[in-house]
């Protein structure tokens, strides 16, 4: 599955020097239930979604964690889920064939976690730094009595909410804005700017289930969830549609919190990571990407009865 030892590369000729090894790119696509996960990010002391992935690469590989270089999409917070999640690893051998490496992954990693597709980059990629948007979803369940199939998955909000009202207001979240009031101040060393382009927020129902849904440029640390919180807010009849550009102007967190607490992780999803054209296709040495396979049967050993 793996190429053979790197060649030397003669410098003198008495002397021979070991050539700085290339380094192979390779593109995760990722989905998983973040319910008992401490976010994305790796941490030494407790389970994450970063972590759990690097034990399966360092046994598949044989690499060290700080050789592979995993890098997320998306530093989905503690109990965040994700149905298209980015990541990329670096090897310093290339592969011939990737289904291999991807039965092992997903046999390795725990049933919470899977790899849906494995495909070779080029070295210009990088699976935070070439996104162009991100498209994240947040569940509720608009009903008195919570499905415990969606307990999980979606939040539940009890009372009724004027869904008109919403969808007016999520329409002042679309566009260029600068989103410091809907961003907590913890961690937004992770970003550069607060200003952010919105390009859609949708809102649908389902019966007692409701979608928003939300694409942009990027987004700050925990500013969707601020979003969905303003929007039942609004959707309650606490407060008017018009609130939002008003907050919006402030750039003051202190603002939102007088009308909002921030909207619990277990109802947002990390839909799809968005990146640029030229940075997607595969590299002319590379191997075809992995879907995964199918195992077939070839003759049936039990007796008909």
């Amino acid at each position: 599955m793996m190429a053979t030892a790197l060649p030397l590369v003669i410098s003198h000729p008495d002397q021979q020097q070991l050539q700085t090894p290339p380094l192979y790119k390779w593109r995760l696509l990722l989905s998983y239930d973040g319910t008992r996960f401490s976010g994305w990010q790796y941490q030494p002391s407790t389970p994450t979604l970063q972590g759990t992935l690097e034990q399966a690469l360092t046994r598949v590989t044989k690499l060290e964690r700080k050789e592979l270089c995993v890098i997320g999409a998306s530093r989905t917070d503690t109990g965040v889920h994700a149905l298209g999640q980015v990541a990329h690893f670096v090897t310093p051998f290339n592969y011939t064939e990737l289904q291999g490496m991807h039965a092992a992954l997903n046999g390795l990693l725990p049933p919470d976690i899977r790899v849906r597709e494995i495909s070779p980059a080029l070295p210009e990629f990088h699976a935070r730094f070439s996104v162009t948007g991100k498209i994240y979803r947040y569940m509720i369940y608009n009903d008195t009595v919570m499905d415990p199939f969606h307990r999980l998955y979606a939040f539940h909000n009890l009372s009724k909410l004027n869904i008109s009202v919403m969808k007016e207001a999520a329409k002042y979240f679309v566009g260029r804005h600068d989103f410091s009031a809907f961003a907590n101040t913890q961690r937004n060393d992770r970003v550069l700017s607060p200003v952010k382009n919105i390009f859609r927020m949708d809102i649908t129902e389902k019966g007692p289930i409701l979608h928003i849904e939300v694409e942009g440029s990027g987004f700050m640390y925990r500013q969707v969830r601020n979003m969905v919180a303003l929007l039942l807010q609004i959707g309650k009849e606490a407060v008017p549609p018009e609130i939002v550009p008003k907050i919006l102007a402030t750039c003051d967190r202190k603002e939102l919190a007088k009308v909002a607490l921030v909207a619990p992780p277990h109802g947002l999803c990390l839909v799809e990571v968005k990146y640029k054209e030229e940075h997607l296709p595969h590299p002319e040495d590379g191997p075809a990407t992995s879907f995964g396979r199918h195992h077939s049967i070839s003759k049936c050993k039990l007796q008909y009865y």
